[in-house]
């Protein structure tokens, strides 16, 4: 039994091409696409378009991630369309008016999937955790603090959310952090995506990292009009690929109450950061 789980896509497509490529070639038995697909990065709809097609071909699954349900937000009828708090999603209503249609298909999509395999367990998939779909699984955990996050336990969980890859065995669970294919938050570039295999009575696992186009991937904020319409935050995205760290995160903390009171303009507060961004990850 073999099953390759990919997550935090980030509407990265030459990184998901690569992760597909290598996939396809590794001929695993299921393929679960672990959420976060859109949103976040400038190529959504032809990213959506490739994992459908992947559905099509080789019945992969795929769940919903926080950053689809960032997205459909826009849908609502309360959704802002003026003023700070609109100005914070930008980028998410950028994805939203790109992927037009397009949007009932993440409407479909369900938040976690289960597979009882014969002799090996129940195999469930979530984005982040059991507990929802934002509070995530991280290395720096203690086990203790992971078990509450993983219950019930199944004989094998895999997630993403994090963007940093993580294998432990958390009493019968192993546990699988797939990393991200688009933006991987552990100072490595490079798309992650997990190999999972059970044989002789046990599930193990491992990360695969994969060299791809980065360089086409920095041309698509440009290209495809990411920065000049997503809005300020769209910088800070373009430093996450850069630096391969989270920083949309700490900007947020540093500086999102402050926009929403109007104390300062999204714009300084995105060019304050940049000033002198996080180099150390803030959790």
């Amino acid at each position: 039994m073999k099953i390759a789980v990919l997550a935090d896509i980030h509407a990265n497509y030459p990184a998901l091409e690569a992760t597909v490529d290598h996939i396809e070639r590794w001929q695993p038995d299921t393929v679960l696409v672990a959420g976060d697909l859109i949103n976040r990065g400038p190529k959504p709809v032809e990213c959506l378009h490739l994992i459908q097609k992947m559905q099509t071909k080789h019945n992969w699954e795929v769940i919903r991630g926080n950053h689809e349900e960032y997205v459909l937000w826009h849908s609502l009828p309360d959704s802002p369309r003026e003023g700070p708090l609109f100005e914070l999603f930008r980028y998410s209503y950028w994805t939203y008016e790109k992927l037009d249609e397009n949007v009932t298909l993440l409407e479909a999509m369900p938040d976690e999937f289960c597979e009882n395999i014969p002799a090996a367990g129940e195999f469930r998939g979530v984005h982040a955790s059991m507990k929802s779909n934002r509070q995530g699984i991280y290395p720096e955990m203690a086990d203790e603090t992971i078990q509450k996050l993983i219950t019930p336990s199944p004989a094998l969980l895999a997630v993403g959310h994090t963007h940093r890859p993580l294998i432990r065995q958390i009493g019968q669970t192993l546990v699988v952090n797939a990393g991200a294919v688009g933006l991987p938050f552990d100072a490595d570039h490079r798309p992650a995506y997990a190999q999972i295999k059970f044989s002789q009575g046990d599930w193990r696992a491992e990360i695969i990292r994969l060299d791809y186009d980065i360089a086409q991937a920095k041309q698509d904020f440009y290209d495809t009009g990411f920065l000049a319409e997503a809005g300020p935050l769209s910088k800070i995205i373009q430093l996450e690929l850069e630096i391969s760290l989270s920083q949309l995160f700490q900007w947020t903390h540093i500086y999102m109450n402050a926009v929403l009171d109007e104390k300062i303009s999204i714009e300084k507060a995105v060019d304050d950061y940049l000033r002198a961004p996080l180099d150390q990850p803030y959790w």
